[in-house]
């Protein structure tokens, strides 16, 4: 016999009427009418082709093949019954390997600590950690939890929640402002050599806000464009061109002198961050206690 989505429906009711002695009572331990109820053993026997019970209106006594189903049916029932406890221990406690797509550079300068902290919190919880930017089809690659500067929503099952917004400085190093000059403001961009980013939408569009709130947007000669934030820096500090950053990736270089500010009167539009992961329905211990951890833990880092 094969497997029909109400087998183990009459399976419960069979097991019940037993163990309450009545229809009646199995009616009401289940919410059923005893008609109901009736007419579901009914259905069993026909689909099972035995009699399972011999039943008169003031008892019931069960057949040996109702004996031998009985006995099968416990076993069948507390099986299902430990399955669906053990998901719902995974609902309810942190357990298992968590996939996480975190670019490498955010990963060291802004994560590190926090991964650590989530691994001592949650010791049941291991962390396999895919560290690049590239763009990546969260559910088809097996990711429980996406961490990028986009909220990255084509696919409508999935949920981004920002958790940080980073001032984007224009930057390039003394060696290239003395070969090329210092340009005055964005617009003057478009007679020097930038460093452009391949993730962004638009890499070679860089919007600002001039003094006044004014909405600009420069589109910027590109020599080279990079995948990693790494190599950005790289490039500026040797004198290669002019960048757009996020000032956590280059605080150190910045403070030492390696590094200019161009523009200050005018605000790059910020760099946001966001952790995207699939719907909420049914999401894991493991998974919501990250996200969790994450937001709380990057906010008091500043």
């Amino acid at each position: 016999m094969s497997y029909t989505p109400d087998l183990l429906d009459g399976m419960v009711i069979f097991a019940t009427v037993v163990d309450a002695g009545s229809f009646t009572r199995a009616a009401r331990l289940t919410g059923h009418s005893t008609s109901y109820i009736s007419k579901e053993i009914n259905r069993l026997e026909e689909r099972l082709g035995v009699r399972l019970m011999n039943r008169t209106t003031r008892s019931l006594h069960l057949t040996a093949d109702g004996e031998l189903y009985y006995q099968q049916c416990q076993q069948i029932i507390a099986d299902a019954s430990d399955v669906q406890n053990a998901l719902l221990g995974h609902q309810l406690q942190p357990t298992g390997t968590l996939r996480v797509s975190c670019p490498s550079s955010f990963a060291v300068v802004r994560m590190q600590d926090i991964f650590s902290g989530f691994l001592q919190e949650y010791p049941q919880v291991s962390l396999d950690l895919d560290l690049n930017n590239r763009k990546v089809d969260v559910i088809a690659d097996g990711f429980d939890v996406v961490i990028r500067a986009t909220p990255h929503l084509e696919d409508s099952s999935l949920i981004s929640r920002k958790i940080m917004s980073s001032r984007a400085i224009t930057l390039a190093s003394p060696a290239y402002l003395e070969k090329h000059g210092t340009p005055e403001k964005p617009q003057d961009l478009i007679n020097h050599q930038c460093i452009t980013y391949s993730y962004l939408k638009n890499p070679r569009q860089w919007p600002y806000k001039n003094q006044y709130g004014m909405e600009i947007s420069v589109e910027v000669n590109s020599r080279v464009t990079v995948n990693t934030s790494e190599m950005e820096l790289a490039l500026c500090l040797a004198g290669n061109g002019i960048a757009r950053m996020p000032g956590f990736l280059f605080s150190d270089e910045f403070s030492s002198g390696q590094l200019v500010e161009l523009f200050p009167d005018y605000q790059p539009s910020p760099i946001d961050t966001y952790l995207i992961y699939p719907s909420r329905k049914h999401m894991s211990a493991k998974v919501r206690s990250f996200i969790d951890y994450v937001a709380e833990k990057i906010q008091d880092n500043g």
